[in-house]
């Protein structure tokens, strides 16, 4: 990968940020697509009150692709705590604010992208607004994204399936230019279900894929997810991809390496397991004729289990090239 090397990342929150901060050190030519189907916690506020799309994962991605001094990142990452504002993102009021005095949604992020310096852009998946559902395994349908992992773990039931309601909502054009024009193409890391899987069942997303000559690298995630990802395994997050989306990936990017007793006693808590690449995930992938690229991706800063993306980055320049 270069500077030149013309790159799409698919996901949302957190993980998917992190994944940008190391790709924009090897290429100017990014696009991330973001989940929208967020409606809890800040975002949900405003996609309530206001009509507009989550900004949260979008407002994420653009810190993670920004420029700018630290300071601005850091205003824009500024989260109220008290009053009416409490657990409200400064970030997020300021894409409401811009949503305001633009022509559309993505209007609103192309200006607050140049504003950041962003190198690349940042698109809704899709700017129609859209819900998640999730069908359980007892048969329970459970209607809206942060209501799923509670569900399952009341009824104690796993997810068999999720949909978007309604089902046809179409891409962004720019979204599907960028996924034509690609090189290289990124799902993950990221909330299986809740963040990964739903850009994927936008209409003309997945669909796309399939059809690109890009190379395609699913970055698996380092913890399983408590009420999504409960006892799966890395194989079992890429069956679950494929159930939905029969994307046929080149690449799997896995960790090897275990953490300390404390940092595993910790997740253990909240129950929450770390995913270690198996002989039988290997062999899952092997099938599948999928290269896999393990190595320790782990990095731990003040108790808490992230990718190191330097490492990460420079382990795919070695491999994911042109």
């Amino acid at each position: 990968m270069n500077c030149e090397t013309k790159i799409v990342a698919i996901g949302g929150g957190t993980g998917l940020s992190i994944l940008l901060r190391g790709l924009k050190l090897v290429s100017e030519e990014i696009t991330a697509i973001v989940n929208v189907v967020d409606d809890g916690g800040g975002s949900g506020v405003l996609r309530e009150d206001l009509a507009m799309l989550p900004p949260g994962d979008i407002r994420n991605c653009i810190l993670g692709l920004a420029g700018k001094e630290p300071v601005l990142q850091e205003l824009f990452a500024y989260r109220f705590d008290e009053g009416r504002y409490k657990n409200q993102s400064f970030g997020n009021l300021m894409i409401a604010a811009m949503v305001g005095i633009s022509d559309s949604f993505e209007d609103a992020i192309s200006k607050i992208s140049d504003i950041f310096a962003v190198k690349g852009q940042v698109l809704p998946a899709t700017n129609e607004d859209v819900h998640l559902v999730a069908a359980l395994k007892d048969g329970t349908i459970v209607r809206g994204e942060s209501k799923i992992p509670y569900q399952v773990l009341k009824k104690k039931s796993p997810i068999e399936m999720v949909c978007l309601k309604p089902k046809q909502v179409k891409a962004l054009p720019q979204s599907i230019q960028a996924i034509d024009e690609a090189d290289v193409i990124f799902v993950g890391p990221g909330s299986l279900y809740t963040s990964l899987i739903p850009n994927l069942l936008v209409e003309g997303i997945a669909e796309s894929i399939m059809a690109s000559s890009a190379k395609k690298v699913y970055v698996a995630n380092l913890m399983t997810q408590p009420g999504e990802t409960d006892d799966f395994s890395i194989a079992d997050h890429m069956d679950a991809i494929y159930k939905h989306a029969p994307i046929q990936f080149d690449y799997v990017i896995a960790n090897n390496h275990e953490v300390s007793k404390d940092v595993k006693e910790r997740y253990q808590k909240e129950d929450s397991k770390l995913l270690l690449l198996t002989k039988k995930d290997k062999n899952h992938f092997k099938k599948l004729n999928i290269q896999v690229l393990e190595a320790d991706f782990i990095e731990v800063k003040q108790g808490y289990v992230r990718h190191d993306i330097i490492k990460l980055v420079k382990y795919l320049e070695r491999y994911v090239d042109n």
